[in-house]
């Protein structure tokens, strides 16, 4: 089997180290990641500027390929079919582990899912793993276990074509497994003003923050819900946008 491991946070961090180096038990492992953090990316491509791809040739993965590029985590995907795979089947697309939740609303902007959705808009099936902290140095080794048997149980029940699915996982000890749906809520305060000297010619200058408000906090089939439960949540979710219900 054939699997290509994406991330958005880049090539460097534990996340994406630990869950290519599963996938090795499962099949052969190639890994094309951005040279850098590419957070809240999305689905984005890179429309203008030319994408290089870079072979990292020592790395501790045996048996896997390594591969940064200065695009974006969609452009990997791009890059697994049409350059570094181009010749060989792509049976499996994993992302992440992404440092930080990206259930709810952070789905529409998670360059760790914008891959997953682009490989399944290819017909690729497609996982895409978080872990509720954005610490770099997060305890990954309560989620280790579960990395190859839940990727291969999805697999053996089959992924429905045009869906990925979203697995967010709590931080600290894991107590079960939830089928979950994405959470109803929205993002709150989310531009601080800049306290420093601003450039020359800028007259005001904000920087990201805020705070998530789940708008239905008694619900119990929510993702938000499972992670604040010790539970890990796995949401289906599809690149077919269409609100059938307003038709």
């Amino acid at each position: 089997m054939n699997i290509v491991v994406v991330n958005d946070d880049g090539w460097g961090t534990a996340g994406i180290r630990l869950l290519a180096k599963e996938m090795t038990k499962l099949g052969h492992v190639t890994v094309i990641a951005p040279e850098g953090a590419r957070s809240g990316f999305g689905a984005a491509i890179s429309v203008v500027p030319p994408i290089y791809l870079r072979r990292v040739e020592e790395h501790d993965l045996n048996g896997a390929e390594v591969y940064t590029t200065n695009g974006t985590p969609a452009d990997c995907i791009k890059l697994a079919r049409e350059v570094v795979l181009k010749d060989k089947p792509i049976d499996l697309v994993v992302s992440g582990i992404n440092h930080g939740s990206n259930a709810a609303v952070n789905t529409m902007y998670s360059g760790t899912m914008g891959a997953c959705l682009v490989a399944a808009e290819k017909g690729i099936p497609a996982i895409g793993w978080s872990i509720n902290d954005h610490a770099l140095d997060v305890d990954l080794h309560w989620l280790q276990p579960f990395l190859t048997d839940v990727t291969q149980h999805l697999l053996e029940d089959g992924i429905a074509p045009r869906t990925c699915f979203n697995i967010n996982a709590p931080v600290g000890e894991i107590e079960g497994i939830r089928w979950t749906r994405q959470c109803v809520g929205h993002w709150a305060n989310e531009l601080v003003p800049l306290q420093e000297a601003l450039p020359e010619g800028v007259t005001s200058g904000w920087k990201l923050a805020g705070e998530f408000i789940n708008d239905e906090p008694s619900a119990t089939d929510t993702d938000i819900w499972a992670m604040e439960h010790q539970m890990l949540s796995i949401t289906p979710i599809t690149i077919d946008w269409t609100d059938y219900g307003s038709l």
